[in-house]
């Protein structure tokens, strides 16, 4: 799941890889927003809010979500780079590290929360948590040739309804089933977003803060038998 690349992937890893992912995504997203108010994933929402707050006059709450934003492309920019290079060093379990670097920052966002208690820094936790999620959409991306994009829900449940019409009315049998393959990754891909902020939801209000170090055991469980593994490689 994180090793091959591009188009020597099969539909199983990225159903598996977007399923695994988006449920940290919309984990994360969803217990983010319940302790900060912000949201670390919806970048299309965070810049929307933008312009509200500048038109409104509000600068330091645009300046806010610009530095949510702004960290969120800095961790995919970080992340982007590291991977290149890693492949260049040859690096066979660089994805497995790129995302063990998410769950190290995800993991240190719920000890720090559990630790500072209500003195805890929202918005600039949020930041860190947008950074993690620019890690995560990154990797994911590169890894499957852009098939698999985590957070960006919008695009995906457009995604999902032009597929939905070209099932329909397919123009060649070859193009159905590509349609299809694809139907099925973005629904599991939105389904596992979905099913991941229920559950933070759900935790959060009893877990508080220890969320967070969940996300981050179900992102160190995913990488470790690549860790693990990749003397063999």
């Amino acid at each position: 799941m994180l090793i091959r690349e591009g188009e020597s992937r099969t539909l199983t890893t990225d159903v598996l890889l977007a399923s695994s992912l988006a449920f940290v995504a919309g984990g994360v997203n969803s217990a983010g927003y319940l302790g900060f108010g912000y949201f670390s994933a919806n970048m299309t929402g965070n810049v929307s809010l933008i312009s509200d707050h500048v038109s409104a006059g509000d600068l330091y709450l645009a300046a806010a979500f610009l530095g949510i934003v702004a960290m969120f492309v800095t961790g995919a920019f970080s992340a982007s780079l590291f991977i290149q290079i890693g492949k260049r060093k040859r690096l066979t379990a660089i994805y497995a590290l790129t995302l063990l670097a998410e769950a190290a920052l995800l993991m240190g966002v719920g000890l720090y929360t559990l630790r500072a208690g209500a003195s805890v820094s929202g918005l600039g936790t949020v930041g860190v948590i947008s950074f993690a999620m620019g890690i995560q959409n990154a990797a994911s991306t590169r890894i499957s040739g852009s098939r698999v994009r985590t957070t960006h829900i919008s695009g995906i449940a457009t995604d999902i309804g032009v597929g939905l019409a070209q099932v329909l009315e397919p123009y060649d049998a070859h193009a159905g089933r590509h349609t299809r393959d694809r139907l099925l990754l973005h629904s599991a891909t939105v389904g596992s977003f979905l099913v991941g902020g229920t559950v933070a939801v759900l935790c959060y209000r009893v877990a508080g803060g220890a969320v967070f170090c969940g996300f981050s055991i179900v992102l160190l469980l995913l990488c470790v038998r690549y860790l693990v593994g990749v003397s063999g490689h």
